[in-house]
């Protein structure tokens, strides 16, 4: 159930204006009941015609979903499980994120299992068409309910491959220090991902900015380098375990978690 949907801007251009409840709908799929005891549930976004979304990871252009789920009841961690995003390029600048429409799994832990849940959810997005605005939604739900699996397993099927599933092979980091932070340089042993190849690094601190990826291949290794720049603005040390590798082409998507040092 969608209880409000909020801009959190200024009106759009009168050729893209729409009320907030128009651009994009919310509302929380239930699920079933996992054999390690957690629930997996999923929210359903709606978005109007040609607008889009974000990643967890939206590129410099985009604007990063934030979720709040202190209100809701017996819930003691919520775990996401994010399909495969599209990059989308436009000016020069590039975004990942969704068109239309979204079904992102959301897997519950219950503080007292075989107890109901009350979902009270706050989500802060961006959405986009030839503007861009943040929007509110704010979703409540008790679960378990009625079950309705085939969209949420249908998304869950449509997540990267990890790295073995996707045959990577080897994958080293170098890491060199900048004026303001460091580069990165991983080197991933890969198959083609079909078309235009894309890659995103991700660190557990979110206040680090990570430049969009520069990409080249040397025959069946992938060659992706970023620059780091943290809010001082001075070299610092990277755990490289810690860094999530995204790598996104055309036919498929692979998560990588954690890079060695070159070897």
């Amino acid at each position: 159930m969608i209880l409000a949907a909020q801009a959190l801007t200024s009106p759009a251009p009168a050729e893209t204006a729409l009320p907030p409840d128009s651009v994009v709908s919310g509302e929380i799929l239930p699920g079933w009941q996992t054999e390690r005891g957690t629930y997996m549930a999923a929210l359903h976004l709606t978005l109007a015609p040609g607008w889009k979304t974000y990643w967890r990871a939206p590129g410099d252009a985009g604007i990063p979903p934030r979720f709040d789920w202190q209100g809701s009841k017996n819930v003691a961690a919520v775990r996401l499980h994010w399909p495969r995003p599209t990059v989308f390029s436009s000016n020069g600048m590039r975004t990942i994120g969704y068109v239309d429409d979204l079904v992102l799994p959301i897997e519950l832990t219950a503080r007292e299992p075989g107890r109901p849940m009350e979902i009270r959810a706050r989500i802060d997005l961006g959405v986009c068409h030839d503007i861009c605005m943040p929007m509110e939604l704010r979703l409540d739900e008790r679960l378990p309910g009625e079950s309705r699996a085939a969209p949420i397993r249908a998304a869950l099927e449509a997540q990267p491959l990890d790295a073995r599933a996707a045959r990577v092979g080897r994958v080293a980091c170098e890491v060199e220090p900048i004026s303001d932070g460091l580069r990165l340089t991983a080197r991933i042993e890969v198959p083609p991902l079909g078309g235009e190849e894309t890659a995103v690094f991700e660190l557990p601190d979110p206040s680090i900015w990570v430049a969009e990826t520069d990409m080249d291949r040397e025959g069946g290794m992938l060659v992706a380098r970023s620059d780091i720049v943290p809010a001082d603005g001075t070299p610092f040390a990277l755990d490289r375990s810690s860094v999530r590798i995204t790598l996104l082409g055309q036919d498929r998507a692979v998560d990588i978690q954690g890079c060695g040092g070159a070897r």
